[in-house]
């Protein structure tokens, strides 16, 4: 496997999720380029009509204030990984135009590789990125301190990142980042009703929210509720055994004892006879799959963010994800807007189809061409 700086690995030394971020972002990237590229769409209006720009501006003092004391450039970006807003000293700022770190700079994995921003954006995690775990060489010398920001009702809206020269790093910044990150929450939620109930995202990702705040699941209770949301008829006991665990040889009183827990988990809102919810659970696999039945395929495409709970190796999920993947594809490709095609697109970088149907809609002289002929040129490297 290539790593930065052209050494062979076997993961000694290495972050797990460096290594792998690596292995995904060569697809896409030159560890050679020299800055990250530009978006085609116009930051202005996209920074005054974002959710963000309310909270960072109230914030700005203090934001600025960290930056200026500790020599720091700060950012924030939209869900993209598009950056809509920095601040930093003359001196960091100038270091950080050359790379673009900069408004208007796409920092997400495709399209600048492994850096904090793109890992907190893929995971919904804070992460901090130092020196030599960045793919791209010329950021080698910083250091990236980075956490998400979510709405109130757990969609992720962005990041807010703190970064530097390596020499300046501080085990207290990321520290700092969830503080000012917590305080742009804050301001957020502060500003809309808390929303109610429960939502449970699984595409691209996997969480739980209730009335606003999220519930700390384990990967395998995700699974279950993911499947109790997708089947309205609900699971006997031995079925819903088989789609959890396949032919392993686990006794039915570990699937009855995750049932107990995530009864409790979701204030007892599942049956026992037989395993359904007493009201629908609300989740956004469940809304795709009504979109495409609806033929509505603009919230689609809007809501599909990627595989269903992707590092899932769960029977019933595995399944599960083959049928949503197959529905949204021959959607996609059955549809006559280059729109579906570019925004699916980027949840399927190795869909050689996708792109091609992509180009073939999309006029001789639009500028997003460039994004399908480069999905398709690193999809047909794979």
């Amino acid at each position: 496997m290539w790593v930065p700086g052209g050494v062979g690995v076997s993961g000694a030394g290495v972050r797990t999720e460096v290594a792998q971020s690596w292995s995904r972002s060569l697809r896409t990237v030159d560890p050679g380029r020299d800055h990250a590229p530009v978006s085609e769409t116009d930051i202005g209006p996209r920074w005054a009509e974002s959710p963000l720009r309310g909270p960072v501006t109230e914030l700005k003092e203090q934001l600025h204030s960290v930056a200026d004391d500790a020599g720091y450039v700060a950012a924030v970006t939209d869900a993209s990984g598009t950056i809509l807003w920095t601040y930093g000293g003359p001196v960091m700022r100038r270091r950080a135009e050359q790379v673009n770190f900069a408004p208007g700079g796409r920092w997400d994995e495709a399209h600048m590789g492994t850096n904090a921003l793109s890992l907190a954006l893929r995971t919904d995690q804070p992460h901090t990125v130092f020196s030599a775990e960045h793919l791209v060489a010329a950021l080698h010398g910083w250091v990236c301190y980075c956490a998400p920001i979510r709405a109130a009702d757990g969609t992720l809206l962005g990041v807010l990142d703190l970064s530097t020269t390596w020499k300046r790093s501080h085990p207290l910044a990321m520290a700092t980042v969830r503080t000012m990150t917590s305080a742009i929450e804050s301001k957020l939620h502060a500003a809309v009703p808390a929303p109610t109930g429960m939502r449970l995202t699984c595409l691209g990702t996997g969480r739980l929210m209730r009335d606003g705040q999220q519930i700390r699941l384990r990967p395998r209770h995700l699974e279950i509720l993911t499947l109790l949301a997708l089947d309205d008829d609900g699971y006997s006991h031995e079925r819903l055994h088989y789609a959890v665990y396949g032919d392993r040889a686990v006794g039915a009183s570990t699937l009855k004892s995750e049932m107990s827990y995530l009864r409790r988990a979701t204030g007892g809102d599942i049956t026992s006879r037989v395993y359904r919810f007493t009201t629908p659970l609300s989740c956004d696999a469940v809304d795709v799959l009504r979109a495409i039945e609806r033929g509505d395929l603009d919230t689609a495409v809007r809501l599909y963010h990627g595989p269903l709970l992707p590092d899932s190796e769960t029977p019933g999920i595995s399944e599960w994800r083959d049928y949503l993947e197959v529905a949204m594809r021959n959607a996609v490709l059955n549809s006559p807007d280059a729109n579906h095609a570019l925004t699916y697109g980027d949840c399927a970088p190795d869909d050689v189809a996708v792109h091609e149907h992509a180009l073939a809609l999309l006029p001789a002289r639009d500028a997003r061409r460039a994004v399908a002929i480069a999905r398709l040129h690193s999809a047909l490297r794979t």
